[in-house]
């Protein structure tokens, strides 16, 4: 099974670089995408429908803002759009695709870099998802989180951590509370099982040269259950084009799908 993971920083954007030229080859089961930024009514170009996925959009309500797309080979069993939570399911952060027993999410973490009052929203998105993930175990499935998690987890995962230590996306308490997540949740971080290189980044500022200096951040994930540690077969971020300021972060599971 292979799953990619995408913030498009704008489909349509994305759209123009070459995404949907990129995408047929590279023989995904499921997509998912972050920060659309397009209402249904937006995409009814045939290109953000590919003929070969099962195409599912969750907008925001605000036009031109977040929202998350999960694209899948086979129909899913179930669809559940959002959390239940009215402050952020408008948002549109949480898309969840049932197949069997697994759960592929496509999911949009609040960033908080653009101010006090939204590093509060991400602070309360944190603490409200915790136990949202507790109960995902509890529930038996297998899961598949993937998305723009918007926090680099150890110093490995950003080019200039010593610097950012008091920024958004590399606080103490967001890194605690992946600490909690990866550890006594047991929660496990797809990417980090099979590659532990440095400089292994899926987000650059447009600032600068951040990008032709490889001054990044990986803030992309793919976090899954215990039960799928050992069927993590290989990892890639794909840097041969530049669909947005985010890159794809591919994973291949020994998973049969559908399962």
């Amino acid at each position: 099974m292979r799953v990619i993971t995408l913030n498009v920083n704008g489909l349509r954007s994305a759209a123009k670089k070459g995404f949907f030229d990129w995408l047929p080859g590279v023989q995904a089961d499921i997509v998912c995408l972050q920060e659309i930024k397009g209402q249904t009514e937006q995409l009814t170009d045939p290109v953000f429908w590919p003929e070969c996925f099962n195409c599912y959009y969750l907008e925001a309500e605000k036009k031109g803002y977040s929202g998350v797309a999960l694209y899948a080979k086979k129909e899913p069993d179930e669809l559940i759009q959002g959390l239940g939570w009215a402050d952020m399911d408008k948002e549109g952060r949480y898309l969840e695709a049932r197949f069997g027993r697994l759960s592929v999410v496509s999911l949009y973490i609040p960033s908080g870099s653009s101010s006090a009052e939204r590093q509060a929203v991400k602070f309360g998105f944190l603490d409200r998802f915790l136990p949202q993930l507790r109960h995902c175990a509890a529930s038996g499935r297998d899961y598949v989180f993937c998305g723009d998690w918007n926090i680099a987890h150890k110093p490995i995962d950003l080019k200039n951590w010593r610097s950012n230590q008091k920024n958004s996306g590399f606080l103490p308490e967001e890194r605690n509370w992946l600490d909690a997540v990866f550890g006594e949740e047991q929660w496990v971080d797809a990417f980090r099982t099979v590659n532990q290189e440095a400089e292994q980044y899926t987000w650059w500022s447009n600032r600068g040269q951040a990008w032709a200096k490889n001054v990044g951040w990986r803030i992309d994930y793919q976090v899954v259950s215990p039960s799928l540690r050992d069927k993590i077969r290989a990892a890639a971020i794909y840097k041969d084009e530049r669909f947005s300021d985010h890159a794809p972060l591919t994973i291949d599971y020994d998973y049969p799908f559908p399962p």
